[in-house]
């Protein structure tokens, strides 16, 4: 762990720049050295918990509990199993399984067996997972019965429902130090968006989650009787901080299914019942929630940590947020998958109105962040710059790919330490006055949307594999309605949405809705474009490349389906009608259009429901909306919803503020 805390590093560093370049950048602008257990692996650190608190619970889910003994029994029994199928250290195991008890014992299970774990969504397209698996290799993948037919034919498969009787012949004692995984081992490989068309793996080890666990635990230190929430997607980092945060520390965590967290009133609903005290969310989750809930600081008395990540952070809402909730702490985290989530943290409490943006703050304990021009030279406090991180919170590199880990993981010049390096992040940032940090967008094409990583690259070669497709550029646009440009980003109001410009062969025809079911069988949902916008040819710029800036603003008439348009037929369906055209920015709408196909997503609905709710007193869930997503259905669910009020019971059951410190025997839920 290096105690290198500044620009110079050692003095070689500050010498190897040219005279009169060193910045007035104050050493203690980086973070300092901090001790943590970096030698040790997260699953040891796990076990250590167990002895501590055996009969607290660990983790709830759909009313079931599990407790620290009983999860570490289990995850022992798998860790034996897999390690007869051959499961060790630098080993990868897939997991092919959605959020439960059974997941996160599985992924212990792994880690106790030496090995490191592949998370692969069973939500994605059959394709992007076939690549995935043949991508990583994994000696085994980890799934249930139901969810076999979503995979390709693998040679070794380990089902935690049908196969947990054989799992369960296995010993339940921690599994022995025998080929154990340290902290410099392999903790996951979490696949990302590629700019080559194909997504990327990300190898973090268990040194860079602990130390960022470490900073956590010491800056913002779990008080009793905290209780946390476990939402996000497994393929995604921010989930190693929900799964492993709290349970190395001792305090339990309520897992919550995707339809759950889709839909802003149940979130509320749930981390209200269960007393959650933190939560990890994107910034257009926590402006959902506000907006879903009005009277958030009554519903959510003891939520007290909002950690905002994977996208920037508007000034509008960050203030809406201390306005809503004075007793809670917004926090405004910086960093992805290749420094294990975070590298920087900024307390939204410290923001005033002089500053034109919400910065991304300083750096977290063990990590060094530098603003370098193009030569790697660091550039003065205000002067723009690619910011690089280094420290202990580095990921190994790319997965099987030691070309673009060379590229993106470069040697650090400024540290006297063998063999450090520094991440470059594409990000472009600058130094204020203060030390803080303020993000100013990207040097490249890639984009967060909604708090996923998006490389328009791969979107660009999913839509060319289409026979009808020449040519194809996608964009992120972030457009005032009526504008005829792209205003700066900056971190506006504006929702940010994806558009594909096509140019199609000559006699060739296809539809948007041709196109984004062809794009369906390659890309995750969140990156499929919201608008397709046929040209006869891309505009070009003097040198013959692709004009960006000249790409026009796609109109908001209704796009090209193979649907028929039809027109309302009731005040009812016209007043839906209406909210949609608002929220999609698309007219006419016919009643038996599809909103997804219209450019909607989940977040989208969830904005129309809470119209809805407005406007007829009703709840319609976020689920039976995904289920009728017309104009016609939502209509008739309307209608039902409308007679069903005054019958209808909250699924969710409360619980008692200290429940989750009693003993009790878990079971696993959906296993």
């Amino acid at each position: 762990m290096s105690a290198d805390n500044g620009y110079a590093g050692t003095e070689k560093g500050r010498d190897a720049l040219p005279e009169g370049a060193w910045p007035r950048v104050p050493l203690e602008w980086n973070a300092t050295a901090v001790d943590y257990p970096g030698e040790q692996a997260v699953h040891r650190l796990f076990e250590q918990q167990v002895e501590r608190t055996p009969d607290a619970i660990a983790l709830v889910y759909e009313g079931q509990q599990l407790t620290f003994r009983d999860l570490n029994r289990r995850a022992n029994q798998l860790a034996r199993h897999l390690r007869r199928l051959g499961v060790g250290p630098e080993i990868l195991v897939g997991v092919g399984l959605e959020r439960s008890p059974a997941m996160v014992v599985g992924l212990l299970g792994i880690l106790k067996a030496g090995g490191a774990y592949v998370p692969l969504d069973p939500a994605y397209p059959a394709e992007r997972l076939a690549f995935m698996l043949a991508d990583a290799r994994p000696a085994v993948l980890l799934t249930r019965e139901p969810l076999l037919a979503r995979f390709p034919t693998y040679e070794q498969v380990v089902c935690l429902d049908t196969g947990w009787s054989a799992i369960a012949r296995e010993s339940d004692e921690d599994t022995d130090d025998a080929g154990d995984s340290g902290g410099d081992n392999l903790l996951y490989a979490l696949y990302t968006s590629g700019s080559t068309g194909q997504p990327k793996g990300v190898a973090g080890t268990h040194r860079a989650s602990i130390n960022r666990f470490c900073w956590m635990w010491t800056t913002y230190p779990f008080e009793p009787e905290e209780v946390c929430c476990q939402k996000t997607s497994l393929s995604f980092v921010d989930s190693v901080w929900e799964i492993f945060g709290p349970l190395l520390q001792g305090v339990p965590s309520v897992i919550i299914p995707d339809a759950l967290v889709r839909d802003p009133q149940q979130l509320v609903q749930i981390l209200a019942a269960h007393w959650v005290t933190r939560i990890v969310l994107v910034p257009s989750l926590l402006r959902a929630l506000l907006e879903a809930a009005p009277n958030m600081r009554e519903r959510l008395p003891g939520l007290k940590y909002w950690v905002c990540s994977g996208e920037a952070l508007p000034v509008e809402l960050a203030l809406r947020f201390r306005e809503s909730m004075p007793q809670s702490i917004l926090l405004n985290l910086y960093g992805s998958s290749e420094v294990a989530a975070d590298v920087t943290c900024y307390d939204v409490r410290e923001y005033r109105p002089s500053l034109a943006s919400v910065p991304i703050g300083r750096p977290i304990a063990n990590t060094r962040i530098y603003v370098l021009d193009e030569q790697m030279q660091p550039v003065p406090v205000g002067v723009p710059g690619e910011l690089y991180a280094g420290g202990d919170g580095l990921a190994r590199g790319y997965l099987r790919r030691p070309a673009l880990t060379a590229s993106r993981f470069v040697p650090d010049p400024f540290s006297g330490e063998a063999g450090a390096r520094l991440y470059k992040t594409g990000d472009r940032v600058r130094y204020l006055p203060d030390g803080n940090i303020e993000y100013l967008g990207r040097l490249d094409h890639q984009v967060k949307l909604r708090g996923m990583r998006v490389e328009l690259g791969e979107i660009e070669t999913a839509l060319l594999r289409h026979p009808a497709v020449r040519q194809v550029v996608v964009m992120a646009r972030e457009d005032v309605p009526g504008a005829t440009h792209r205003p700066p980003a900056r971190g506006g109001l504006g929702e940010i949405r994806l558009v594909a410009y096509i140019v199609l062969r000559e006699e060739q025809s296809a539809t948007p809705d041709d196109l984004r079911n062809h794009a369906l069988q390659y890309l995750p949902d969140y990156m499929l474009p919201s608008a397709f916008v046929m040209l006869a040819a891309l505009p070009l710029t003097p040198n013959g490349k692709v004009d960006r800036q000249a790409l026009p603003v796609p109109d908001q008439s209704r796009p090209a389906l193979s649907t028929p348009f039809v027109a309302p037929r009731s005040p009812l369906e016209e007043r839906i009608v209406a909210i949609w055209s608002e929220q999609l920015e698309v007219a006419p709408v016919g009643i038996h259009d599809n909103f997804f196909a219209l450019g909607g997503h989940s977040l989208l609905a969830a904005q129309v429901i809470a119209q809805l709710r407005a406007i007829f007193g009703v709840e319609v869930p976020l689920q039976g909306f995904l289920d009728a997503p017309t104009v016609a259905q939502l209509a008739v669910l309307l209608e039902q919803s409308q007679k069903d009020a005054p019958t209808r019971r909250s699924p969710l059951k409360a619980v008692s503020r200290g429940a989750y410190r009693i003993s009790q025997t878990g079971m696993m839920g959906r296993e």
